[in-house]
């Protein structure tokens, strides 16, 4: 019995030691993992990598609030959302999303039309709304109907690398499929002008291959830079937005709908030392210069009155006076000529004033005299010719 006793106390031993040992194992490739990818400004830089529907969200209702603020309709907005944090079970604040740690402003809220949400939110689908190429049971609301006429604002965010993103962490969009859809936009007369926003890691690759004219485009980072995350939320656990676009959206906040301030002040607005890395402009494909070009000309809802000259309609004389036939000159005669309309209306106000005649009490009064005086004498005619036949 004293043997079998050993005998299972150094199975335990051995047993114990064995779980320490990778236990200890486990920690020691997790520690490692987490300092190779610490964050050069403190932290831990993959914080967010499993919460990104949290952080993205935020950014995108963000710009979707501020446009609406001024004055763009949901009628003209297409918003594209993965819509899987607002009730995810670790979300301490059920059908809310917030921008800031205090939670001054919930960007979800009770008016917001998401037209494309979760699997929805696809490469395919998002290229079809830029294209136009829809299925005919696509309802009006999930279109863009935008003309050569109208100005196009195009944001978008999520986890990307150099020249490309991610949907859904399923499939990636490239920057070539942007560039080829943005110029069958242009081929199809779809857009006037469209100003390309961008938030994620090596953002400013994805404008790089853009052809089309009259694009303007804008980056957070260059290439091999990340865009980092500006708050941490300490009851949620996570970043609720990126720098970048908090500092777009904290500068769009000045903006009204008849602000003259221009792209550049936009863009001289973007402080390094705050977003963390090197935001991009590309402007050689846009004609105007960004000194000139209102921030409402792609964010604003201001509407643009277009005055259509008078139609020419040729106008008849009436200071001279008819022809007179000459001597031995046949008389012509011309028939007045009336439009089936002018009859109409002639017949109607004819019948019109008999019958405001007819109503008015005096003439009503005198009209029943008239007919009785009528029976009188037609009674008398009738009794005289009688007398004569006898």
């Amino acid at each position: 019995m004293l043997f079998f006793s050993s005998f299972h106390l150094l199975l335990w031993l051995s047993s114990w030691a064995w779980a320490v040992h990778s236990t200890d194992t486990h920690e020691r490739v997790v520690r490692e993992f987490f300092e190779k990818n610490e964050s050069p400004l403190g932290g831990s830089g993959s914080a967010h990598t499993n919460n990104w529907a949290v952080l993205h969200m935020a950014n995108a209702l963000g710009m979707y609030r501020t446009v609406k603020r001024l004055g763009i309709p949901d009628s003209n907005i297409i918003l594209m959302l993965a819509d899987d944090a607002s009730c995810n079970s670790r979300n301490k604040f059920p059908g809310s999303v917030y921008a800031n740690p205090g939670r001054h402003l919930d960007l979800y809220g009770d008016n917001i039309e998401v037209d494309y949400r979760g699997y929805e939110v696809t490469v395919e689908n998002f290229i079809r709304v830029l294209t136009g190429r829809m299925d005919p049971s696509v309802p009006r609301s999930k279109r863009l109907l935008s003309d050569e006429r109208s100005n196009i604002f195009v944001y978008m965010t999520g986890h990307g690398g150099n020249e490309f993103l991610k949907f859904q962490d399923n499939e990636e969009i490239s920057a070539f499929d942007i560039a080829d859809a943005f110029e069958q936009m242009y081929q199809k007369k779809r857009y006037n002008e469209i100003f390309f926003m961008i938030d994620t890691c090596q953002a400013n690759t994805m404008y790089s291959k853009l052809y089309s004219p009259n694009i303007l485009a804008t980056g957070s980072s260059n290439i091999g830079e990340s865009s980092y995350s500006h708050a941490n939320d300490e009851d949620i656990g996570v970043a609720v937005i990126d720098a970048f676009t908090h500092y777009v959206l904290e500068f769009m906040e000045k903006i009204n709908k008849t602000s003259q301030v221009s792209m550049q002040e936009l863009f001289d607005s973007m402080d390094v030392t705050k977003i963390n890395s090197h935001p991009g402009v590309r402007s050689d494909l846009f004609k105007r210069p960004l000194d000139q070009t209102r921030i409402t000309d792609f964010f604003g809802g201001v509407a643009q009155v277009e005055i259509v000259p008078p139609l020419d309609i040729p106008s008849v004389s009436l200071e001279q006076p008819p022809r007179m036939p000459e001597e031995g000159e046949p008389l012509q005669l011309h028939p007045i000529s009336m439009p089936l309309e002018s009859k109409a209306q002639n017949e109607s106000d004819s019948a019109i004033s008999l019958r405001t005649w007819l109503t008015t009490p005096l003439q009503e009064k005198q009209w029943k005299n008239s007919r009785a005086w009528a029976s009188v004498a037609l009674i008398g005619v009738l009794v005289g010719w009688v007398t004569a036949k006898k």
